[in-house]
């Protein structure tokens, strides 16, 4: 019995012994934990507080002439009030107008928050893509056939690709978050520290679909170049027609449509809701119900694939 099970791995131990595989060549690439470190600094860091999106609108940049001209005449406040309205009362009376105007277009009062949490969902993009891109390297180098002359599942291949892009981008997303909070991340009231592991939760679930998708796509590619171009094609789609750096409200509609349907919003607006965003459990279930039945579908159709295309 014991050797018919040395044989025969289970579903289990193949799918975590090809994951620690994959999770040892990161770890041993010191370049590349180094930029899977530095990525989210440079982002946050430049990227993130050069898009003060709430200054603009902030009191300081208001600059109003001493009267105000209104078809020919000139508004004179009363002698009786003994209100003098120049440039600088009105710029006093809209020092508050940019944070409401940021609270009611973007639900924060300021940008960085907003886009400190987008970045999420930008890492969790950009770490599922090269999931497809390692099982390219796998064939070309000769790993992958040694792989199928075993009796491991080729479910497990797949699985293990997505269990080492949720590992990174969760690692990724720890670091996010700690930077953002070092940076300015101001919380919502309703913040409470155990959402955080809703928030892995989340990702999990985008690169269980995203992981399967891009793993789809790899399946009887040979050259990096093709898996690349396809990638990039798909990327900027999927990150520019989501809420990850600017509302879905404030789109034009037919960006709308798109957004609706991207998993990426959703993966995004869960964790704003976790975190910097007033506590919604009715639109954070609606959330998770969509991520759910999008990994459920898309990991469903990448092992389907995977039994009839993953060939040597």
């Amino acid at each position: 019995m014991s050797k018919l099970n040395q044989h025969n791995p289970s579903m289990f131990h193949g799918t975590w012994a090809l994951t620690k595989r994959e999770l040892k060549k990161w770890l041993k690439e010191p370049i590349i934990l180094l930029m899977a470190i530095l990525q989210p600094v440079i982002w946050m860091g430049l990227f993130g507080k050069a898009m003060n999106i709430g200054n603009m609108f902030s009191a300081g940049n208001i600059n109003l002439p001493p009267v105000i001209p209104i078809q020919g005449n000139f508004i004179i406040p009363p002698q009786s009030s003994g209100v003098n309205i120049n440039g600088t009362a009105l710029s006093q009376m809209f020092a508050s107008f940019g944070p409401t105007l940021m609270k009611n277009i973007f639900g924060v009062s300021d940008y960085f928050s907003y886009m400190s949490v987008g970045m999420i969902s930008f890492i969790v993009l950009f770490t599922t893509m090269f999931s497809g891109m390692s099982i390219v390297w796998d064939r070309r180098l000769g790993f992958l056939n040694k792989v199928l002359s075993t009796p491991v599942s080729r479910a497990a291949i797949i699985f293990s690709k997505v269990l080492n892009a949720s590992f990174r981008a969760m690692f990724q997303a720890t670091i996010i978050l700690m930077l953002a909070v070092i940076f300015g991340l101001q919380v919502s009231s309703t913040f409470n520290p155990v959402y955080i592991l809703a928030v892995y939760a989340a990702i999990f679930l985008l690169c269980l679909g995203l992981s399967s998708v891009f793993l789809a796509l790899a399946l009887r590619s040979t050259k990096w170049e093709t898996q690349m171009a396809i990638v990039n094609l798909i990327n900027l789609p999927l990150m520019f027609a989501s809420n990850t750096f600017f509302p879905i409200s404030q789109m034009p509609d037919w960006i709308q449509a798109i957004a609706q349907v991207n998993p990426i919003s959703y993966l995004t607006d869960a964790i704003r809701r976790l975190t910097v965003m007033e506590f919604d459990a009715s639109a954070v279930m609606f959330d998770f119900a969509f991520l759910s039945i999008f990994a459920v579908v898309f990991s469903i159709i990448g092992i389907m694939l995977s039994w009839r295309y993953l060939t040597k």
